[in-house]
């Protein structure tokens, strides 16, 4: 799968919360200061032919959608993500992380919750 770049997950992460729209829809979501229609437009076209997204044609204008869920997009970005950085071991990710970002001992033990329902 392809990577998103900073300007298309921006994009994506809208599409995934309104699960379809026009590109006016996307830019509203959009913080101040607000891209212009033609890079939004030009971005989701991008993302059309990675795959990511579709469209459907409404007489002038097209209606998108996400090909791709974002728990899918998530699961591949942090396998690669973990193979790239921490030598494909998620311990040595989660360890990164407790050392680095202070994690709570109630964090742990909830990390170990979620793997023991596995």
């Amino acid at each position: 799968m392809k990577e998103l770049t900073k300007a298309e997950e921006q994009v994506m992460q809208i599409l995934w919360e309104i699960s379809a729209g026009f590109v006016k829809d996307i830019i509203e979501k959009f913080s101040e200061p607000k891209p212009a229609y033609t890079t939004v437009s030009t971005i989701i076209r991008i993302l059309e032919k990675k795959g990511f997204a579709w469209h459907e044609d409404m007489g002038s204008t097209y209606k998108y959608y996400p090909v791709i869920s974002k728990e899918d997009y998530a699961s591949e970005f942090m396998k690669g993500f973990v193979k790239d950085y921490f030598g494909n071991s998620f311990s040595s990710l989660v360890s990164f992380f407790s050392k680095r970002e202070k994690i709570s001992v109630a964090e742990l033990e909830e990390i170990k919750k979620v793997i023991g329902n596995r």
